[in-house]
């Protein structure tokens, strides 16, 4: 009772689309010849990108990176919003707050502000933005979305991600993180419209997905070197660890078996997994920390194949596959995100 629901999802992902063979031949005049062997074993085939692949050799500084990604971003913001709100049968002055989640670039006032005013958001909408979760930020931002209709049960809320991961390439880092990077992810916005429990369907049409009952978070201590941002003149630099995948193996299924402990429930209630795809030995670990069937993440292998690792817009983009092909009424799913931290977000879904 008074769960949250989910009312409609929505993605953008511009016109520069890329075969990985393309970005890898194209990149390798910025990153040098090593760059072939890991777009190689990436798991990814295509991308899009938020620039012409040929910009990006001659991109000129962390300046022109952050212009485009305030000018990308804004328009893939408006575009991923306003899918969203055409599948949840809203109208944008129904949203009473939006909350945002990037880390890929910098902008004040922020990408929502943007958005807020070409979309037709009401002036007295609530803006709620969010720097620096990486790639949990998909899954944390729908925690926080959960928290807030919770306390304000009559109210929409709009959930927007946008990460534009290209715009972060730094010429002639040959680093292996930097070299994974530049393989494995990718860009695009994703965004999710929600309702609070007093907000009925019956209102204007609202579309009715699954409820969102309850959310966890758990910050491992001392591991802020793990996976983040090294800022400096040139821009963002990737921080990534090579035990990634072992935080997985470590620590997630304690925190999933806890999680699920609190409301009665076990792995073995739980049939859908909405997980963010970090890449495959990062998919791999969750799968087999968790536990889970071999089928379990294949909208995870499937986002990440046709779009890379979009950061914190991939648990989005799975959550809106797994929407188009819902499960069984009754069914319980989880939602997982990983980042940086090192940190996990967990959400519990019921359909």
């Amino acid at each position: 009772m008074g769960a949250p629901t989910i009312a409609g999802t929505g993605a953008a992902f511009g016109p520069h689309r890329y075969h990985q063979d393309d970005v890898a031949r194209e990149l390798t005049k910025v990153n040098g010849p090593e760059f072939m062997r890991f777009a190689r074993t990436s798991g990814v085939d295509h991308r899009n990108l938020a620039l012409p692949l040929s910009r990006y050799p001659a991109m000129a500084d962390f300046t022109e990176a952050n212009d485009a990604y305030i000018e990308v971003a804004t328009q893939w913001g408006v575009e991923a919003l306003t899918s969203a709100l055409d599948a949840a049968g809203l109208a944008p002055t129904d949203v009473d707050a939006i909350f945002l989640v990037s880390s890929t670039g910098v902008a004040v006032p922020t990408i929502d502000a943007r958005v807020a005013t070409r979309v037709g958001l009401r002036p007295d909408v609530k803006r709620i933005p969010l720097f620096g979760l990486g790639c949990v930020a998909g899954a944390a931002g729908m925690a926080r979305v959960h928290d807030y209709l919770r306390g304000f049960p009559g109210h929409v809320a709009a959930l927007l991600s946008v990460e534009l991961c290209s715009l972060t390439l730094q010429h002639d880092d040959t680093t292996i993180p930097a070299l994974i990077g530049v393989c494995l992810f990718g860009d695009g916005a994703t965004s999710v419209i929600a309702r609070g429990a007093n907000r009925t369907p019956e209102h204007r049409g609202i579309a009715s997905g699954p409820a969102v009952l309850a959310t966890r978070s758990r910050l491992i201590p001392d591991t802020v070197d793990v996976m983040g941002w090294n800022v400096g003149t040139k821009g963002f630099g990737l921080v990534l660890s090579k035990d990634v995948p072992k935080m997985a193996d470590e620590h997630l299924r304690d925190e999933v078996d806890e999680f699920l402990a609190e409301h009665g429930l076990s792995i073995d209630d739980v049939s859908t997994w909405v997980c963010h795809p970090g890449g495959p030995r990062v998919i791999e670990a969750i799968q087999g920390a968790v536990g889970m069937p071999p089928d379990a993440l294949v909208h995870s292998w499937d986002s990440m194949r046709e779009h890379g690792n979009i950061s914190s817009a991939s648990v989005l983009d799975v959550l809106g596959r797994t929407l188009a092909a819902p499960p069984a009424r009754g069914s319980l799913g989880v939602m997982l995100a990983m980042g940086p931290g090192f940190s996990f977000e967990l959400v519990l879904l019921s359909w």
